[in-house]
């Protein structure tokens, strides 16, 4: 029994030794990552493959999580890394006004923490720790873009204006309440309308947390028969995966109606080559998934997080930000 119990001693601190000083016995930095919910077809289709590659890419073990969408299951998964002994968190967080939990933990733990693609909501909490940055993307320009792209194409497009009372009828798919992306679009696409002079008027807006092609299907189909169905003149999408639902139940419905969303994913482009969406906005998921690893490799070593990249931290956010690109069907074959 007693040599049982010394070889489980021996066999823990193996373990320990192996994760000492922020590596492996191999070397290899180890970070432990996730993804707010797989079901996200941006997050689970672009950046969880760019973040595996590249980290092997880099010589680093990488493992990513699902959080499902759940916070607290997020909260658990970050316990469980810190007791694995990883030598940096890569976080997707599920609700961003809860950074300061995770931020915590990880301050606790000493360990240096690379938040990504959902920006801290809480004043201050970025300076609570001197090991914490962030990469994303600044969330007002991807609805300027598609603000832009659309006010462009409604004022060459005269038969666009349906009832020609000079006011945009639109409908909107946001995605996830709260979420910076979803409320930084909903408010800078419309608003691009109106600093051009053109009234618009919201025919309906729709939530939905999980982003999903599904549900911007049913909600597209149920928009078409409502009352106000034959009054809407365009449809906003706040991501590509809700566009395609809404594409879908249009074809259904045999209506075409102008339409744009934000990703840029490939299923996008073929959609514009197709002629059934009027743009997207490139939402750099490779870029974004390079930034995170560049910055969480360096942090492990105890580098400054640029050091050796072409990436540009902004000191009071203490953020990379990865910039939008429109993508039209003048140069959408630019993306494929």
């Amino acid at each position: 029994m007693k040599k049982v119990v010394l070889l489980a001693l021996v066999a823990m601190m193996a373990v320990s030794v192996s994760f000492a000083n922020g590596q492996q016995e191999d070397g290899k930095i180890v970070i432990g990552a996730n993804i707010y919910s797989f079901a996200d077809n941006f997050m689970n289709g672009v950046m969880k493959p760019e973040l595996e590659s590249y980290a092997t890419a880099k010589g680093a073990d990488i493992q990513v999580v699902d959080s499902e969408g759940q916070q607290a299951k997020l909260n658990d998964q970050v316990d469980i890394f810190i007791t694995k002994g990883v030598d940096v968190l890569a976080i997707n967080l599920v609700d961003p006004a809860a950074a300061g939990t995770i931020i915590s933990k990880a301050k606790a733990a000493g360990i240096p923490l690379i938040l990504f693609n959902k920006e801290a909501t809480e004043a201050g909490v970025m300076a609570s720790y001197d090991k914490v940055w962030y990469v994303g993307t600044d969330s007002a320009e991807s609805g300027m873009i598609q603000g832009d792209m659309m006010v462009m194409d409604w004022k060459k497009n005269a038969d666009w204006d349906k009832n020609g009372d000079g006011v945009v009828q639109y409908v909107l798919l946001k995605g996830e309440p709260g979420h910076p992306d979803a409320e930084a679009r909903t408010k800078y696409s419309v608003k691009a309308f109106t600093d051009a002079g053109i009234k618009a008027e919201q025919l309906a807006l729709e939530a939905d947390p999980n982003w999903s092609t599904q549900h911007g299907n049913d909600k597209m189909a149920a928009w078409l028969t409502s009352s106000f169905g034959k009054d809407i003149e365009l449809v906003i999408c706040n991501n590509d995966g809700m566009g395609f639902g809404a594409i879908t139940a249009m074809k259904a419905a045999g209506v075409r109606l102008p339409i744009y969303s934000v990703d840029a994913l490939a299923q996008a482009l073929t959609h514009i080559a197709d002629g059934e969406l009027d743009g997207t906005v490139l939402n750099d998921g490779v870029n974004q998934s390079r930034a995170t690893l560049d910055l969480a490799i360096n942090a492990a070593m105890g580098k400054d997080v640029t050091a050796g990249t072409a990436w540009t931290l902004q000191a009071a956010s203490k953020a990379v930000r990865v910039p939008y690109v429109a993508v039209t069907p003048e140069n959408y074959q630019d993306f494929q």
